[in-house]
C-alpha cells in the first residue's frame, strides 16, 4: 500500500531519516512507535505531502485516498451530523448534482448513489458519532456550539466515516475519554483499509495493530504482530546482537594477540599481516542502544494518617449557582486505595476531583477528611495554563524559595530535565517534558493522595512505564482518571463510576466495563429513545428512581443551553470590560492616584463578576452534559 524507499529528510538543523525504507501491506493496521520528538509526526507530514522529500521516495497507488485528523473542525453553523456526511465527498457531490442535473443524467447519478449505499450513510455516521460521545440530540446541534476538544472528535469521526484507503491517526485517543477510546479501539479493528497510527496507548497497539513500525536511529523497521510481539522481537534481536558482539570481540582479541606476538618475526610476518588485514576488514556488530528514561519521583508520605482519609456521607457537590452536579455520595477512601474513576465526559469526574482536592466544598451532607491530609492534583489544564516564557528553573525556585541553587538544579535533574533544559522556556519544551515537570511538581511535597487526571497524554510508552513503576512504589492513595486502559488496569484496584449525577463503586473489571460501553453505543444507534433505560438495566451503579425524579424536576436541555449561552455572553462582556479598565489604568496619570485607585477597585469587582460568570458557565455546561448524555 505505502512504499518508502531510501528516504532521507533533514530539517530545522536536525536529522530525521537516513535512507529509510519500508513497505506496508494493504489492509494492515500499523502502529508507528518511537520516542517523543523522534520524528513520527514529521513522517506523517511527509506522507501527506505537507513536507517535501528530495524525490519520489514515498509512493502510494495513484487512486489511493489518504485521510488524517490534523486539526479540529471549524465552528460552523452546520450541524454535527451534516458535517460528517459532507466528509463523503462523492456522496455529497452526487446529491448536490441531483438538484441541478438534467433528466438524462438523473439515472446515472441515482445508479452511483445506490452503488455506494448512500441511503445507509446517515445511520453509519450516527453510529460513529454515538461511539465518540455524541447522542442523537447533540448530533443535530451546530458545530459552533462545541468546544475545540469536541470538534476534534468530529474531525476524527469524519475521517472514519470517509474510510480513506490510507488512514493516518496521530495520537487519536488524546482528546477522547476512556469510553471513546474503547469504542475507537473496537472500530479500528474492523477498519476495512490500511491504517497507520501514532500511539503510546499500549492497549490500543496490542488490540488493534497487525504490525509495528519502529522509528529509531533515523531508520524505519517493520515488525509483524502487536506491541507485545514487537517488544519480544526487539529483546531477542538485542540478545543476538550482544552474543554476536561477544564472539567478534573474542575473535578480535585472538587475532590481535597473534599480531602482537609474531609481527616482528620474519617467519611469521605473512601470517601476522594476514591477520592484521582481517582485523581491518571486520565491521563492528551494531547493538541496540536503549535510551535511558528518567524515573518519576513520587515521594510517599512520611507518616500515615489514621483511616479513613476521606469519608463522604449523603454528600452533594456543585458550583455556586445551579443544582448539584453530584448527589448522594457515600464513599470511603483509605491510604492504600488505588481508585480508577470511570465515566463519560460531563458525568462529573472533574467535579469529584476538585472536591477531593479541596477546590470545591460539599453543599449538603458531610465530607470528613483529616486536616493534615495533603493532596497532589495533576490535570491537563495545568499544562495549558503554564506561562510560555517561564523556565523550569524559575518554577522550581518558586517552589523551593529557601533552597540553594544547586539543590534546585539537582531536583530538576531528578525530574528528567538535564542542565540544558533547565533554563529553556516552557514554550520550547515538548509536551512530554512539561507533563513530566508538572507530575513531579505536584508530588514533590509527598502528598497523602495523588489525583491524576489524564497524566499520560504527552508521555511515550517508556515514560508511561516509568510512571507506572513510580505509582507502584508510592504508598499513598491514588485517584486515576485516564483513557489509557493499560494504565488503569495496572494501577487501579477499585473502580468507581460517575453516572446519573453520582459516583458509586463499579462491580466489575475493565473487560466488563468495555463490554458495557460498546453495548451502550450499539443500543444508542438502534434504539436512541431507549438508551437511558438500557443503560440503567446494564450498569449496576444506576438508581432509576432518582434518575426519573431528576428528569422531571430538573431543567430541560433547551433551558440549560440558554443558560450556557447567557453565561458565555456575560463572560465575553466582562472580559472586554477588564481589557478596557486595563487600558485606562495604563493611560492614567501617575499624578492622579485617586483615579488609579478607583480603576483598580473597579477592575477587582469586574474580575470577581467574571469568576462568578465562569462558575455559572461551568455549572450549566456540566448540567447540560449530564442531561443530554
Amino acid at each position: 500500500m505505502l512504499q518508502i524507499t531510501d528516504l532521507t529528510f533533514n530539517a530545522w538543523g536536525r536529522k530525521f531519516l537516513v535512507d529509510a525504507s519500508v513497505s506496508l501491506p494493504p489492509g494492515a493496521k500499523v502502529g508507528l512507535v518511537g520516542r517523543n520528538g523522534i520524528g513520527k509526526s514529521t513522517l506523517f507530514k511527509l506522507i501527506l505531502g505537507e513536507l517535501n522529500a528530495n524525490g519520489d521516495e514515498i509512493s502510494l497507488p495513484k487512486t489511493a485516498r489518504i485521510g488524517s485528523v490534523d486539526q479540529e473542525h471549524p465552528a460552523t453553523p452546520v450541524s454535527v451530523i451534516d458535517t460528517i456526511l459532507e466528509a463523503d465527498v462523492e456522496r455529497h457531490t452526487l446529491l448536490a448534482r441531483l438538484e441541478t442535473a438534467e433528466p438524462e443524467e438523473m439515472g446515472e447519478i441515482w445508479s452511483r448513489l445506490i452503488e455506494i449505499d448512500a441511503d445507509a450513510a446517515p445511520a453509519r455516521a450516527a453510529e460513529i458519532l454515538v461511539g465518540l460521545g455524541f447522542d442523537q440530540e447533540n448530533q443535530a446541534r451546530p458545530m459552533s456550539e462545541f468546544s475545540g476538544g469536541w470538534r476534534m472528535r468530529v474531525a476524527l469521526a469524519a475521517a472514519l466515516f470517509a474510510e480513506p484507503d490510507m488512514l493516518l491517526l496521530d495520537e487519536p485517543t488524546n482528546y477522547l475519554d476512556l469510553e471513546g477510546a474503547l469504542w475507537l479501539e473496537a472500530r479500528l479493528k474492523k477498519y476495512p483499509h490500511t491504517a497507520l497510527i501514532i500511539s503510546h496507548d499500549r492497549e490500543m497497539l496490542n488490540e488493534v495493530c497487525t504490525h509495528i513500525l519502529h522509528l529509531a536511529n533515523h531508520t524505519l523497521t517493520l515488525y509483524t504482530g502487536n506491541y507485545d510481539a514487537f517488544e519480544k522481537a526487539r529483546a531477542e534481536k538485542a540478545r543476538l546482537q550482544l552474543s554476536a558482539k561477544a564472539k567478534q570481540d573474542a575473535e578480535r582479541a585472538h587475532l590481535q594477540a597473534f599480531v602482537d606476538r609474531f609481527k616482528a618475526k620474519a617467519s611469521k610476518a605473512a601470517q601476522a599481516q594476514s591477520r592484521m588485514k582481517r582485523l581491518e576488514k571486520m565491521q563492528p556488530v551494531a547493538t541496540t542502544i536503549e535510551e535511558r528514561v528518567a524515573p518519576f519521583t513520587l515521594p510517599s508520605p512520611p507518616r500515615p494518617l489514621a483511616p479513613p482519609l476521606i469519608r463522604l456521607e449523603r454528600a452533594n457537590v456543585g458550583y455556586e449557582t445551579g443544582k448539584p452536579i453530584l448527589r448522594n455520595l457515600n464513599l470511603r477512601m483509605d491510604l492504600d486505595d488505588r481508585i480508577g474513576l470511570l465515566g463519560v465526559n460531563g458525568a462529573g469526574k472533574s467535579t469529584f476531583a476538585k472536591m477531593i482536592a479541596g477546590a470545591l466544598n460539599v453543599s449538603e451532607g458531610e465530607l470528613h477528611r483529616d486536616k493534615k491530609m495533603r493532596v497532589g492534583w495533576f490535570h491537563q489544564h495545568q499544562i495549558e495554563a503554564m506561562d510560555p516564557t517561564d523556565t523550569p528553573l524559575e518554577i522550581i525556585r518558586r517552589a523551593m524559595p529557601d533552597a540553594p541553587e544547586s539543590a534546585r538544579r539537582s531536583k530538576l535533574a531528578q525530574f528528567g530535565l538535564g542542565y540544558e533544559k533547565q533554563e529553556t522556556t516552557v514554550d520550547s519544551l515538548s509536551g512530554g517534558e512539561r507533563a513530566r515537570l508538572l507530575l513531579n511538581m505536584v508530588a514533590m511535597d509527598a502528598p497523602h493522595v495523588l489525583i491524576l487526571d489524564e497524566p499520560t497524554n504527552h508521555l511515550d510508552i517508556d515514560s508511561r512505564r516509568a510512571l507506572l513503576d513510580a505509582l507502584n512504589d508510592y504508598s499513598g492513595a491514588v485517584i486515576l482518571i485516564t483513557h489509557d486502559r493499560s494504565l488503569m488496569e495496572m494501577v487501579a484496584d477499585r473502580l468507581w463510576l460517575a453516572a446519573d449525577g453520582t459516583v458509586k463503586p463499579y462491580d466489575g473489571d475493565m473487560d466488563d466495563y468495555a463490554k458495557f460501553v460498546l453495548d451502550r453505543a450499539k443500543a444508542a444507534v438502534s434504539k436512541p429513545s431507549q438508551i437511558k433505560k438500557e443503560e440503567a438495566a446494564k450498569a449496576p451503579v444506576q438508581d432509576n428512581k432518582n434518575r426519573k425524579n431528576d428528569k422531571k424536576s430538573g431543567p430541560s436541555p433547551s433551558t440549560l443551553r440558554h443558560a450556557v449561552k447567557k453565561a458565555e455572553e456575560r463572560m465575553t462582556q466582562l472580559t472586554a470590560e477588564i481589557a478596557r479598565i486595563d487600558d485606562d489604568i495604563a493611560n492614567a496619570s501617575v499624578s492622579n492616584p485617586k483615579a488609579i485607585e478607583g480603576l483598580t477597585r473597579a477592575r477587582a469587582k469586574t474580575q470577581t463578576d467574571l469568576e462568578a460568570a465562569e462558575a455559572a458557565w461551568m455549572a450549566a455546561e456540566e448540567a447540560l452534559a449530564e442531561v443530554v448524555g
